[in-house]
């Protein structure tokens, strides 16, 4: 079963097609990193916030396309934080086409980075109960009839 705790719903573009007609993986992963940064945003943490020295950077990116995804139509992303260490997360994402099924699955691992001091950073306990708060509510993913 998935669950999730933040969805975003976009749809899709013609320019997000390659020269097949279906979406291409790169705009399937710009879906997946729209989701991610809506949800640091969920977090306070947005580009509003660059004074700050200490920020989220990719340690890691992956997916998993399952199908193709044609034009028009919609796509949702529906994602979680997975784990939670001491100095890093991993979020997971899955992305439903208008058939509700799973189209793609991302995964990313995302590292707390001091700026200036140029070394990883612990997930300070404000954030890390800002997350718990936000994964409490996860949600049970339904197929739509």
């Amino acid at each position: 079963m998935i669950e999730y705790s933040a969805h975003t719903e976009l749809r899709i573009d013609w320019s997000d097609l390659d020269a097949l007609g279906h979406v291409n993986h790169l705009a399937i992963m710009r879906y997946i990193q729209t989701a991610r940064v809506l949800y640091f945003e969920l977090l306070g943490m947005s580009s509003r916030t660059k004074g700050l020295h200490v920020g989220p950077i990719m340690a890691s990116v992956s997916a998993q396309f399952k199908k193709q995804i044609l034009y028009p139509g919609m796509i949702r992303v529906l994602s979680t934080i997975q784990e939670l260490k001491t100095t890093s997360l991993h979020m997971k994402h899955y992305v439903i086409d208008d058939d509700d099924e799973i189209a793609a699955e991302g995964h990313d691992v995302i590292v707390m980075f001091d700026f200036l001091s140029n070394e990883k950073h612990i997930i300070t306990e404000e954030l890390r109960k800002k997350i718990e708060d936000i994964e409490a509510k996860r949600i049970a993913f339904v197929k739509r009839i």
